[in-house]
């Protein structure tokens, strides 16, 4: 494959994509590259449309030639080399911006055709692919911490079809809202059910994958449990509720409200500010547990039936912002540290894996999304959203750096992001992100629909 007088060493290939080779040692030249590299999988596999990969060697990404890498990490000539091969991921394409007059904590891309934010202003909105605001409703009297679609849907007989939405907020409550999507009239919203549990305010809620419950975090420490059955009465008397004034009390008496929800369970472990709990992913083995982490330096894993803290990883001097699963056995947290560590639940005790396991980033990472529709695509990768106003793209097989990184909002801090493999982006992964300048939406990753 080398000429004579080129440099070449022994490498075998491997990979974890639908496209392996046979196992057998290549001499490369030294002077080869990405490019050159993927040409020769291709020409390999005889693919009938080329399929660009990159190529991971002990764990990071291969950025110049062969022979570079070498030399910098001291490598014998004789030594054969391992390199695994991955799909390239393409650069990240911006798709559209949705302007908000007020930050924007959480987005969500899981309506079809359709985008959902909460804001600090209180209010929900509801996008149409097209960038039209379809719907402003205002569901809290102070801003929304996180926003979460709880998966049921049901449709009526004049094709009018309705998403449980669920909503967390620092008025001390979430927020239950039955969303009317219909072809012929303008979208509406009416809020079904407030929860109440917490005294501080709320920083996240989570629906499960089949939509039967919810867990909230709050500043108290505590987590919430609830099912998102709506009460035919009030569960929790107006006059118990010593958070809400006289006024607004008397206020509330009168006319339609939310029916008063009172928790299933009260999940107490956390010391500290409880900033995200998680259910998790509805794998079987995994679909009684929650997952949360917070101020007091831990993650913690829960049997939220019986309510008991089962697992619990704790890190010297490290407040946790998000997390997000990669696995029932994997979790991310972001730390404001300014790292993204990955814990694998799986170790003997409570630690770190190892150091490479920290992805570093210049600025505070904010928040955490691993693709959403569709878990067997891209499972190794990630997004993160941080302070400075960059998105970044992480394969967990190679934490040294991002695959790619790109500036939002102006550069404004990005506080959630969202990201739906399949759907609006034509196949390709669809992330929204959200922040101080509103709501960008841009495509990241593979096609998958190839």
């Amino acid at each position: 494959m080398a000429s004579t007088s080129e440099a070449a060493r022994p490498v075998v290939f491997t990979t974890s994509t639908p496209y392996p080779l046979p196992s057998q040692k290549f001499m490369i030249p030294t002077t080869w590259k990405r490019y050159q590299l993927s040409q020769l999988i291709n020409k390999a596999l005889d693919l009938p449309k080329p399929i660009p990969f990159d190529f991971l060697i002990r764990g990071e990404l291969l950025r110049g030639s062969l022979g570079e890498w070498c030399a910098e990490r001291d490598v014998g000539d004789e030594e054969t080399l391992n390199i695994e091969y991955i799909e390239s991921v393409m650069p990240p394409q911006k798709m559209s911006s949705l302007p908000h007059q007020d930050w924007v904590s959480s987005v969500s891309c899981k309506i079809p055709e359709h985008f959902i934010t909460g804001s600090y202003d209180g209010s929900i909105r509801l996008f149409s692919y097209s960038q039209q605001l379809l719907q402003t409703s205002h569901l809290h009297e102070a801003p929304i911490t996180s926003l979460s679609i709880i998966p049921q849907t049901t449709s009526s007989t004049d094709d009018t079809t309705s998403y449980l939405v669920a909503t967390a907020s620092h008025d001390l409550t979430g927020l239950i809202t039955r969303l009317f999507l219909s072809p012929e009239s303008k979208p509406k919203t009416e809020s079904l059910a407030s929860l109440h549990l917490h005294t501080s305010p709320l920083a996240s809620i989570s629906a499960n994958s089949s939509g039967t419950h919810l867990l909230t975090s709050s500043w108290d420490s505590l987590i919430g449990l609830w099912d998102t059955s709506i009460p035919p009465s009030d569960e929790i008397p107006l006059e118990a509720d010593t958070t809400r004034s006289s006024k607004k009390r008397k206020l509330a008496k009168s006319g339609e409200r939310p029916k008063r929800k009172a928790p299933l369970q009260v999940l107490k472990s956390h010391t500290g500010r409880v900033s995200k709990v998680i259910f998790g992913r509805g794998e079987e083995r995994d679909e009684g547990n929650g997952y949360s982490c917070g101020y007091d330096s831990t993650v913690r894993v829960w049997d939220v039936e019986s309510g008991m803290c089962t697992r619990t990883v704790s890190a010297s001097e490290k407040p946790f912002l998000d997390l997000a699963l990669m696995s029932s056995q994997t979790v991310l947290a972001a730390s404001t540290d300014r790292t993204i560590t990955s814990y694998d639940l799986r170790a003997p005790t409570s630690s770190i894996l190892t150091s490479s396991s920290s992805m570093i980033h210049p600025s505070v990472p904010s928040c955490i999304t691993t693709p959403s529709s569709s878990p067997s695509i891209n499972n190794h990768q990630f997004v993160s959203g941080a302070y400075d106003g960059v998105v970044r793209l992480w394969d967990l097989r190679s934490v040294k750096s991002p695959i790619s990184g790109f500036k939002v909002n102006e550069g404004g801090k990005v506080l959630c992001v969202d990201w739906v493999v399949g759907g609006g982006g034509g196949g390709k992964g669809m992330v929204g992100i959200g922040g101080e300048g509103g709501v960008e939406v841009w495509q990241v990753g593979m096609d998958v629909s190839r």
